[in-house]
């Protein structure tokens, strides 16, 4: 494509601000602050993305207004004068680059709870439970509004004073969309009742902060047009919001939504997650465009630049959000400019990013692990002063990770295979048709093994000798685990694993127990596939909950599938025994909390998912060969050096082991394994 012509290449004027292109990344809170600052990990997050070639990185998601708002998910904190300084680095860093920076400010509202910041009553327009939080709230009273308006006005000022290039408020499930939603607002005074009164203070709010920052500087808003829920606001009354807010004069763009965030459901329907539809709310977004012919940014699965592309050049947008893709590859744009589109690290879908958010954790791409580590890991990866050979043996995402970045780093690579294909525990989990899109982590890297010309041997099941035969400089050992089962009083040789079942190495037979204590994909993914095999199905879990390692984000379709085909499921249980009783089995349960409590279940089929026991006799074998007899020293690698020793002088090779091979984590373990340490070598 000629790129003069390209639609996403092209400029935009919004006011006074020219953004260079037409991609952007919408407000999120990656939860990288300290203390409510958006310190150097922050920072140097955003920043990357602007030399990357964006041309607006919307930062907070939301940055809170008031110290009643308490911090839900690492927020900003914008009513805090400190956080001037630190946004002003953050922003004259980024406009170097010739990125735009705003900021989303907000009161959460109910979208919170009592018990975090100063433990001071959370707020909503009505006293209406808020299900995230199980949050009971008080109902807003007159003076609350007026100090409120008050904070909004003043934060605005510090972004201001920031040198920001504008904000946004946000009004999706937080407080000022909680005044215009019948679903939040059953008030009977002045701010309840019809859209005029809804929309009193939202208007109060514009009102104060622009008279605060002047007639120039650029307020908008990502505010929810439909909230797609039959006692929420209606799309008629969003679409007529929109188009009050654009004929005020006080706004000068719209970032739409659609869709509620009452629960995970729809929550996920707002941000949908791998197995979804792709940019579901694109059209609509369109649609508000064109009933208020006003600037209209969006964001919801956005991923590809094909449909980034045809957002813009349909009309249907006047600049796209591709944010979760920009946490996968930060470079999208340069990589658009310099014809290498096919390069772009695919976002997969896996939401890894937001459930760890949600979770309490700090935001971390499924496979990308130097996003948010930019102060410690780079994401273009420098040539090494001396290329040595290297063997990678196995190609899993670990191996093939290692043997990327190694050849990135100029050494030679060769990988070894044991099996016909690449991607090793991935093409179990893409058994699942909803994950499919996972196996883009392993053809992305192997489209970029080919382009450094890297070999794969495939059907390769190398033994020590065959290694030394290639004589490497460095061996890296990325073998993957093997299930494993849980150690039972009996019946261990009457197990099922969930890796069978995927696998179709064994059919689902009902009614069957699934005993799941690792608590992630595998064991929800093999119930998936026996619930919609037809087979009743008991899924036991010893935890509080169950598959606590993943979040609520990628717990929606695995409950759905449930809740359809009445799978039981039984926490604080666990699996002690299996016998054979006639033609079935008999699974004898019990509680950590009480010996006195065993029961039985009669079954065809025990099901378990006990994790991965790591597949390391290579390695063992290698060991005593080894020049560093296996060692890593942490506190070099830590630091960023070398992180290799020489414990063994007459060896002529370094041995590193990788992902599954040392312990069972998950792949984006694996890919920093494999990231953090080759970069250095």
């Amino acid at each position: 494509m000629d790129l003069s012509r390209d639609p996403l290449l092209q400029p935009f004027q919004l006011k006074h601000l020219t953004l260079k292109n037409r991609i952007m990344s919408t407000a999120h809170e990656p939860a990288y602050s300290d203390g409510g600052m958006p310190t150097d990990r922050y920072r140097l997050y955003h920043v990357e993305k602007a030399k990357g070639g964006i041309a607006l990185t919307m930062t907070a998601g939301s940055a809170i207004v008031s110290n009643d708002s308490p911090a839900a998910f690492g927020n900003l904190h914008a009513y805090k004068d400190e956080i001037v300084p630190w946004l002003k680095k953050l922003a004259d860093d980024c406009h170097e680059h010739g990125a735009a920076v705003m900021i989303q400010l907000t009161h959460l509202g109910r979208r919170t709870n009592w018990n975090k910041g100063d433990w001071l009553p959370v707020l909503s327009p009505s006293a209406i439970r808020e299900p995230a939080h199980r949050h009971f709230p008080k109902e807003i009273e007159d003076w609350d509004i007026e100090r409120i308006v008050g904070d909004y006005a003043s934060a605005a000022q510090r972004m201001q004073a920031a040198g920001l290039d504008g904000i946004e408020f946000e009004a999706y499930g937080h407080l000022m969309d909680g005044f215009w939603s019948p679903a939040t607002n059953r008030r009977d005074d002045a701010f309840g009742g019809s859209l005029d009164n809804r929309m009193r203070f939202s208007t109060l709010v514009i009102d104060a902060v622009r008279k605060a920052v002047g007639p120039d500087f650029i307020v908008g808003i990502r505010m929810v047009a439909d909230e797609d829920w039959d006692k929420g606001l209606s799309k008629q009354e969003g679409v007529e919001i929109a188009r009050r807010l654009a004929a005020s004069g006080d706004i000068d763009f719209l970032n739409i939504i659609r869709g509620h965030i009452e629960h995970d459901a729809a929550l996920n329907n707002v941000i949908p997650i791998q197995g979804m539809a792709a940019s579901p709310h694109l059209d609509f977004a369109g649609e508000v465009r064109a009933a208020t012919k006003f600037p209209v940014f969006h964001a919801a699965r956005i991923a590809d630049v094909a449909t980034a592309r045809h957002a813009i050049a349909e009309g249907k947008l006047d600049m796209v959000g591709m944010t979760r893709a920009h946490i996968a590859d930060p470079h999208i744009v340069a990589k658009i400019i310099a014809g290498r589109e096919a390069e772009i690290r695919p976002c997969v879908g896996a939401t890894y990013c937001l459930d760890r958010i949600y979770e309490g954790g700090e935001a971390l791409c499924i496979h990308n692990a130097a996003t948010s580590r930019e102060a410690l890991i780079p994401h273009i990866i420098a040539r090494a002063d001396k290329p040595r050979k290297a063997v990678v043996v196995g190609a899993g995402p670990a191996g093939l990770e290692a043997a990327r970045v190694l050849a990135e780093r100029g050494h030679g690579v060769e990988v070894l295979e044991a099996t016909g294909e690449a991607g090793g525990q991935i093409n179990l989990l893409i058994r699942n048709p909803r994950r499919r899109e996972m196996i883009g982590i392993v053809d992305w890297r192997l489209a970029e093994l080919e382009r450094l010309g890297v070999t794969i041997r495939y059907n390769t099941y190398a033994g020590t000798e065959d290694i030394l035969a290639e004589n490497p400089d460095l061996v890296v050992i990325a073998t993957g685990g093997i299930a494993q089962s849980p150690e039972l009083e009996a019946g261990e040789e009457l197990l099922t694993s969930s890796w069978d079942i995927l696998a179709g190495a064994v059919k689902p037979e009902g009614p069957a127990l699934l005993f799941d204590d690792n608590g992630g994909h595998p064991g929800m993914s093999a119930a998936e596939a026996m619930a919609k095999a037809g087979v009743e199905l008991e899924l036991v879990s010893p935890e509080r909950f169950f598959a606590p390692e993943m979040g609520g984000m990628n717990h929606v379709p695995y409950a759905k599938v449930f809740a359809e085909h009445n799978v039981r499921v039984t926490i604080n249980t666990r699996l002690l025994a299996v016998r054979r009783e006639g033609n079935g089995l008999v699974a004898t349960l019990g509680s950590d909390f009480s010996a006195k409590m065993r029961v039985e279940r009669r079954v065809a089929q025990v099901v378990v998912e006990h994790g991965t026991l790591a597949n390391d006799d290579l390695y063992r074998e290698l060991k005593p060969l080894s020049r560093n007899l296996g060692a890593v020293d942490y506190k070099a690698l830590i630091a960023r050096r070398q992180p290799l020793v020489v414990r063994n002088d007459g060896a002529t090779f370094d041995l590193l082991r990788i992902g599954d091979a040392v312990e069972s984590r998950n792949i984006h373990a694996g890919i920093y394994d494999a990231l953090r340490l080759c970069v250095l070598l």
